[in-house]
């Protein structure tokens, strides 16, 4: 008795991950996002699209919340734990709206993020008792705004030096006291192109900096220590090393300063860019709680306030973009090509600028036969392409039927792609963005869906353009 021949596109992921999972799954072939009938929301509003799924926020910041919290009451941690939102990832009104309606505290990078908090404490969403973590290099404006934050109330703003000159920009703005922090240079994982992160000061001198600049000038305090591991935390031996040599600082400092409190571990958290990963979550917030815990021990130094930043693991899984596919091209012997109705450059620029993998899973023809393809973008642009997905170096998906349209998705998106991609802007070869939908769930648990841009038009790309 023969086997049946597993060679539909469902046979294929079924046999290669856990499936369902991280909410995608497949009722009566065709995919779902989070209970969310993608299949639908291509017959209503078309494709290219971009969605949000807004309750994917809230669930982020309360995992985290939960999991820090529990290792907290784990070892009997003395310190809090408190949430920020890295607003880089995402500057849009209806994520930071949604992340301050979670109680979360802010990471700013520019003046301009305090414009925007300043937009929402006008219209009642944004209290002067939370928490603003200024990052980034410090102008004159930034600095001014600060200054001007602090005067107008906002207690808790904390001013983040990158480097010891930064104290003197600040000086001229700030007429009032302020409470600052000090970011720590963290050596980079070995293979990368520096040895040292160009980002915030020596270890060696942020003792020194703090006794000679700080200690003694009434107007500051300084309240927190910061540092940001690039490669993002991961349970690797350089991760933990890293960890355990800047908590060595940090309780270094804590003996010459009273009013230091706080370590901020940056951002970094990551998030599923493919289904054939798994992230332990539990056991590396366990992790960090333990080994500050441990260390603050052994130094006899109170435990810390953690503070984190987390920007793309709030956003990230939060976004999708959808496509149709338009054409089949036969390349050579072993290079077949699908050609999407969009742009990777204009929509996914984080797939061609740093070779950033996403998943990609087909939305309809589940039960089809699948092949090996390469996806291709409507530019010319040799660039313009994606063929490598995280788990095989590959990317496969349903065979084309006459009459029958395909699409297909990348998700987790929603962290920096417009950002990069210039939004609202002049995209390459003037190939639109597309449409950008939200989807929220109303309190009944019914989905809402609403249009917040359409997708760009002649009209405005002339006018940019100066026609």
């Amino acid at each position: 008795m023969s086997l049946p021949v597993k060679n539909k596109y469902i046979d294929l992921i079924n046999q290669t991950f856990y499936f369902p999972r991280h909410g995608f799954e497949v009722r009566e072939n065709n995919l779902f996002f989070h209970d969310v009938d993608l299949m639908e929301v291509i017959k209503e509003f078309g494709t290219p699209l971009k969605f949000t799924y807004l309750p994917k926020i809230g669930s982020q910041i309360r995992k985290s919340r939960t999991l820090f919290n529990q290792a907290i009451d784990r070892y009997g941690y003395k310190g809090k734990y408190y949430y920020c939102y890295c607003t880089k990832s995402s500057h849009f009104s209806f994520i930071l709206d949604e992340v301050l309606k979670n109680d979360a505290d802010i990471e700013t990078s520019s003046a301009f993020d305090l414009d925007l908090l300043q937009n929402r404490h006008e219209k009642g969403l944004f209290g002067k008792e939370k928490y603003i973590i200024c990052n980034g290099y410090k102008t004159d404006n930034y600095a001014q705004k600060m200054g001007e934050f602090v005067k107008n109330g906002f207690e808790n703003l904390i001013c983040v030096l990158d480097n010891p000159e930064e104290l003197a920009v600040i000086n001229k703005h700030a007429n009032t006291p302020m409470k600052l922090g000090i970011r720590i240079a963290t050596e980079e994982e070995p293979g990368f192109l520096v040895y040292t992160s160009r980002l915030g000061m020596s270890y060696k001198v942020v003792k020194e900096f703090y006794e000679t600049q700080i200690q003694h000038n009434p107007d500051y305090k300084l309240k927190m220590l910061h540092f940001f591991v690039n490669s993002g935390i991961k349970d690797t031996t350089y991760y933990w090393s890293e960890l355990t040599r800047l908590v060595n600082v940090y309780c270094d400092v804590k003996e010459v300063c009273p009013d230091l409190d706080t370590l901020d571990i940056g951002g970094g958290m990551p998030i599923y860019t493919s289904l054939g990963i798994e992230h332990d979550y539990p056991y590396m917030i366990d992790q960090i709680v333990y080994y500050i815990k441990t260390i603050c021990d052994s130094r006899g130094v109170p435990e810390p306030n953690i503070f984190t930043e987390f920007g793309s693991f709030t956003v990230g899984e939060s976004g999708g973009s959808l496509y149709s596919i338009i054409g089949q091209k036969q390349q050579n012997d072993k290079e077949f090509w699908y050609m999407i109705d969009s742009s990777f450059i204009t929509t996914l620029p984080d797939t061609w600028g740093i070779g950033q993998k996403f998943i990609l899973l087909a939305i309809n023809q589940w039960d089809k036969e699948f092949q090996r393809i390469n996806l291709g973008g409507l530019t010319c642009d040799s660039q313009d392409f994606y063929n490598s997905d995280t788990h095989t170096n590959q990317v496969f998906l349903p065979k084309l039927q006459d009459g029958e349209p395909l699409y297909m998705g990348f998700f987790h998106t929603g962290a920096y792609q417009e950002s990069l991609g210039g939004y609202g802007g002049i995209q390459h070869c003037l190939v639109p963005a597309p449409k950008h939908i939200i989807i929220d769930k109303k309190s009944d648990g019914t989905l809402d869906y609403k249009v917040f841009a359409q997708e760009q038009d002649a009209a405005s790309m002339m006018k940019i353009l100066g026609y």
